[in-house]
Parts: C-alpha cells; sequence; structure tokens
C-alpha cells in the first residue's frame, strides 16, 4: 500500500494540474479563443490529420489494387481477343493459298488440250523409297492405273495399279522404281528420267555423250512412254558431266515440290505414240473436264 507521503504527493499533483486546466480554460490565446480549446484542438487535428492520411493511404492502396485487378481482366481479354485473331488470320491465310492453288489448278486445266480430273491428296505413304500419295477419286471416277498425274508446276507422277472406287495411289516421279520418257527442251536431246535417293533427286539416263546439255536446261516429257503426254516440265539440268561410257551423267532438280502437293490433276487419256492423246478412258471423262 501507498505510504502517506506517496498519497499526499498524488494528490498535490493532481490538484496542481487541476489548477493549471481550470486557469488555461480561463486564460485566452493570441487569436482570441480559450488556451485550452486551442490545446484540446490541435491535439486532435493532429490525430485527425493522421487518421485522415492512413485512410487517404488505405484508400490509395484499394484504388490501385482494384484498377491492377481491371487491368489483369482487361489483359486477358485482349489476349483472348489477340489469340481469336490470330486464328482468324490463319485461317485467312490457308484460305487465301487454296484460292490460289486452285485458280492456278484451274488455268492449268484450260490450257491441256486433254481431258482432265481435278483431285486433292488425301494421304501419303511415310515408306522410305516408295514415295506416293493418295487422292480422293477412284474406279468410279473413270481413273485407271498408269494415268499421269499433273501439278500447275509440272509432273507429279502416275496412277498404280488396283485402284479404289474412290481413291488411288500415286506413284510420284522421284520415286526410286519411277520412270518417264523426257527430252532437252533447249536441243531436243532425248533420255529417260529416273528418281533415285541422292540430291537433287531425278537422272536422267541413256542421253550421249554427243548431245547438247547444259545445267540450266529445261527436262520435259517426251510423250514416249505411253503415260506422260509430251511438253509438260520435269524439272532442271542441275548437275551435267561426261560419263566414262557412252552416256552423260546428268541430275536434274524437279520442278515440282512433292512436299506440298495437295491439289492435281489426273490426265484421263493415254498419249499416242506420237505424243498427242489417245482416246478418253471413260464416257464420263468430257464432264470431268
Amino acid at each position: 500500500m501507498l505510504d502517506i507521503r506517496q498519497r499526499t504527493g498524488y494528490l498535490f499533483l493532481a490538484v496542481t494540474i487541476g489548477h493549471i486546466i481550470l486557469i488555461s480554460a480561463q486564460v485566452q490565446s493570441k487569436t482570441g479563443g480559450r488556451l485550452l480549446e486551442t490545446v484540446i484542438f490541435s491535439g486532435f487535428s493532429e490525430v485527425q490529420r493522421g487518421t485522415a492520411s492512413v485512410l487517404a493511404g488505405v484508400r490509395n492502396i484499394w484504388s490501385d489494387y482494384i484498377a491492377l485487378r481491371g487491368l489483369k481482366n482487361e489483359n486477358e481479354a485482349l489476349k483472348k481477343q489477340l489469340d481469336d485473331l490470330r486464328v482468324t488470320l490463319q485461317m485467312e491465310h490457308a484460305l487465301a493459298q487454296r484460292t490460289a492453288r486452285l485458280q492456278q489448278l484451274l488455268a492449268l486445266r484450260a490450257a491441256v488440250a486433254l481431258p482432265t480430273l481435278a483431285a486433292e491428296v488425301i494421304g501419303g505413304d511415310a515408306s522410305p523409297g516408295l514415295h506416293t500419295i493418295t487422292i480422293n477419286k477412284g474406279k468410279d471416277d473413270g481413273v485407271r492405273g498408269d494415268l499421269a498425274v499433273i501439278s500447275p508446276a509440272g509432273v507429279v507422277g502416275r496412277v498404280l495399279d488396283q485402284v479404289a472406287p474412290h481413291a488411288a495411289r500415286v506413284q510420284l516421279l522421284i520415286s526410286r522404281n519411277a520412270g518417264a520418257g523426257v527430252m532437252i527442251e533447249r536441243s531436243r536431246a532425248g533420255g529417260v528420267i529416273v528418281g533415285g535417293g541422292d540430291d537433287p533427286p531425278l537422272e536422267m539416263e541413256y542421253v550421249s555423250n554427243l548431245s547438247d546439255v547444259k545445267v540450266g536446261d529445261m527436262v520435259v516429257t517426251a510423250g514416249t512412254d505411253g503415260i506422260y503426254p509430251r511438253g509438260f516440265p520435269v524439272g532442271r539440268v542441275e548437275m551435267v558431266e561426261r560419263g566414262a561410257g557412252m552416256y552423260r551423267r546428268i541430275r536434274v532438280r524437279p520442278v515440282v515440290d512433292f512436299s506440298n502437293v495437295e491439289e492435281v490433276l489426273v490426265i484421263m487419256a493415254s498419249p499416242k505414240p506420237d505424243g498427242t492423246s489417245g482416246e478418253a478412258t471413260s464416257p464420263n471423262e468430257g464432264a470431268a473436264r
């Protein structure tokens, strides 16, 4: 317990503070107000200012948070719109490319003085050395084996036997077992083009060392093999050397990009021995053209 002196001291301190407060309540400040009121107002105003600052800071932080959430949602929406626009652009680009290819195919169809049938490539063969594709036209469309297949760029290959009702396999000209009678367009030097595994993938055989062949010469079909009509582009000479025997060594770069063949024309007539077209293979071929 507090002793008498300590209680007396506390009582004296309380009385003193009380007198100060009473005196302050009666004393006026320079501004005309009560000193006590001024002190109390100043104290409370500082508290209020601090509280207002804290509330303003909290309000700013909350506003920034809401704004960031809004920006995040907006960014996500913009990203989705951008992705949708990219997909749409890709689709339109693919459509434009397909339209351009079909226009080229129609132009080729109009230029070829033979009955033709348009077909789409629906599959390929990944077996090494075979190099075949599958088209969506078959026996019911008049397609049969050994018909020539071309594209706007040039010769693609020939239809293989065992044609299905609505599909057929096409042996590409770069296949190891493929071949065609060809000639140099400039000098008319004749030979046979065969597929191979080297680069470039075509080789022109049975061309005499005395024949006029130069790098860059265009190689075209000769129409002598009973499959390919005369005059269709095959490739360009990329390498020519004098052979050890009677014939030159000639490598040919095909004009067709065989990795990107999507639409083709099937020539629905076999060439005559002179290279011109023969009879149509079915009564419906005139309509197919």
